[in-house]
């Protein structure tokens, strides 16, 4: 038997198809205009443990009762909010690794108040870190730990274990994790001292306002945002799509301040310094030395990565002390490496099967 041809589509049922797509364009444009039906984010059930400031140390509630022996521990970038880990259901990483049977907390910085640009990368890893993960083994009688650091959270992981080698950090995870800053691209030259003055920026602001990190951010690649618009309008007729765009764009657009201190110490020892892979740096008088991390570690990089580039990222398993160590890369950006469609089928299955085999 011949198998007949598909028979074209009508230009009856194209023109129909067209306008019902302009029609929902038209209403789903202004729901995206005036903030309607707004996503909802960071909703998977949780209790605060501890508090201090604007910190909070998160415990998610488990869906199961067969936990991981090492329970796991996210650390939060200074200037992300903390939703960004447990976005909707189903793009969440939080909801995500509970499901797996892991024990899963996180210690959140918050939004810093205006009196908090006093604060120091000292005060973050030497001061309320230390005291969360405390809290931690208090709560699951365990003295062994897993640290997951996403961007900036995992310079904060780094630092910690480089600072306090004998804390029982049995895995360390950092999902594009900047360690090498002289490979951060246009950012470390926007920064060179010749002409960025951080001491006025910092006692000028305080901390450093939101907007300027977002912009600063957006001109790494300053069309992604107008033809991030001209997909959407593309496709303003696909619910689905909609949704997720309106996800993505919630997470970019919504930055936090950064406190002025760290950020100084930051620009000064990390930007230009390059003071941690060097073996220079020191917080709170202690050195933090990479060579005594001797945990597992798994270092998860994009390999298109505009923020944490592939060239301050990829090198960060030869400066930890550590004899197990892997390197993952993902052919993807900043965003999509932690959540998206490569992030359910590469990053997380591959941390799922990383750290079951080591939280025993």
């Amino acid at each position: 038997m011949i198998k007949q041809a598909k028979a074209p589509e009508s230009l009856v049922g194209q023109v129909g198809r067209e306008a019902t797509r302009t029609i929902d364009r038209s209403r789903r444009s202004l729901d995206v205009l005036l903030g309607r039906h707004d996503p909802d984010v960071g909703i998977t059930p949780k209790d605060t443990l501890y508090a201090k400031g604007t910190m909070k140390l998160y415990r998610f509630r488990p869906v199961t009762d067969d936990v991981y022996r090492v329970p796991l521990v996210f650390v939060m970038s200074l200037v992300s909010k903390a939703y960004i880990l447990d976005l909707a259901p189903g793009q969440s990483f939080v909801e995500y690794l509970l499901k797996q049977g892991f024990d899963v907390y996180m210690i959140d910085w918050g939004y810093p108040r205006a009196e908090d640009h006093t604060l120091r990368l000292d005060d973050y890893v030497m001061d309320m870190m230390p005291r969360c993960l405390e809290i931690v083994r208090e709560k699951t009688g365990q003295d062994d730990v897993s640290l997951l650091g996403y961007c900036m959270g995992g310079v904060f992981g780094l630092m910690y274990g480089g600072a306090f080698p004998e804390s029982g950090v049995k895995n360390l995870i950092c999902v594009a994790t900047p360690v090498d800053f002289d490979g951060m691209g246009l950012l470390r030259r926007w920064v060179d001292p010749r002409w960025f003055d951080v001491d006025q920026l910092v006692d000028t602001y305080g901390n450093i306002p939101a907007e300027l990190i977002s912009r600063s951010l957006e001109m790494l690649r300053p069309l992604e945002r107008p033809m991030s618009y001209l997909r959407l309008w593309d496709n303003l007729w696909d619910e689905e799509y909609v949704y997720n765009w309106r996800i993505r764009y919630k997470w970019v657009q919504d930055q936090i301040p950064f406190p002025g201190e760290a950020y100084r110490q930051f620009t000064k020892e990390l930007m230009w310094g390059n003071k941690l892979i060097k073996g220079e740096l020191e917080l709170g008088g202690t050195r933090i030395d990479l060579k005594r991390i001797s945990g597992s570690v798994l270092n998860a990089v994009a390999e298109f990565d505009h923020i944490s580039p592939y060239d301050a990222t990829k090198s960060l398993t030869s400066y930890v002390g550590s004899e197990d160590k892997q390197d993952l890369t993902v052919r993807g950006g900043h965003v999509s490496l932690i959540a998206g469609r490569s992030a359910v089928t590469r990053l997380w299955p591959t941390v799922n099967e990383w750290l079951s085999a080591r939280s025993l």
